[in-house]
């Protein structure tokens, strides 16, 4: 597939789960529409769903090979687990850490807020028991990294 292609369906892919439409963004992944990919502003379609809320999306991208760990954006956005964690979507937190997703990875390249951050901050207490019980480990987060220190 040339790069013009692959480009156009990645936009598209991503505008589709954006308006949450699985049976078009199976038809795209059908078409060659690479779910490890992202749009002209760096937003993967993994941390779109997730941000969504949109476990059956999040599970749909994942098994098409979707890694669950790749950052979206170009720093204003963040890793799935952490989008999903911020909003307190638990079943799309589980459906992240079913498949390999790592509850202390800490977005902005390692610098910024980790999901239980997040998840604490929400507040949202049910979906922060989750990580913990998934391993995340409770620490402050750095008063200088915080959303409202962007």
């Amino acid at each position: 597939m040339n790069r013009r292609r692959r480009k156009k369906l990645s936009g598209r892919l991503v505008s589709a789960v954006l308006v949450g439409d699985p049976a078009r963004v199976r038809a795209l992944l059908r078409a060659g529409a690479p779910a490890e990919t992202a749009d002209s502003a760096g937003t993967t379609p993994l941390y779109q769903a997730a941000v969504n809320g949109d476990a059956g999306l999040v599970r749909l991208l994942l098994a098409a090979g979707a890694s669950p760990d790749t950052e979206s954006g170009i720093g204003s956005e963040g890793t799935p687990l952490c989008g999903a964690a911020c909003w307190g979507h638990t079943e799309t937190v589980r459906a992240l850490l079913a498949h390999g997703a790592d509850p202390d990875l800490r977005e902005d390249h390692g610098t910024g807020w980790s999901p239980l951050d997040w998840a604490t901050r929400g507040p949202h207490p049910e979906t922060a028991e989750l990580l913990i019980a998934a391993g995340a480990r409770p620490g402050p987060a750095s008063a200088s990294t915080g959303p409202d220190n962007d």
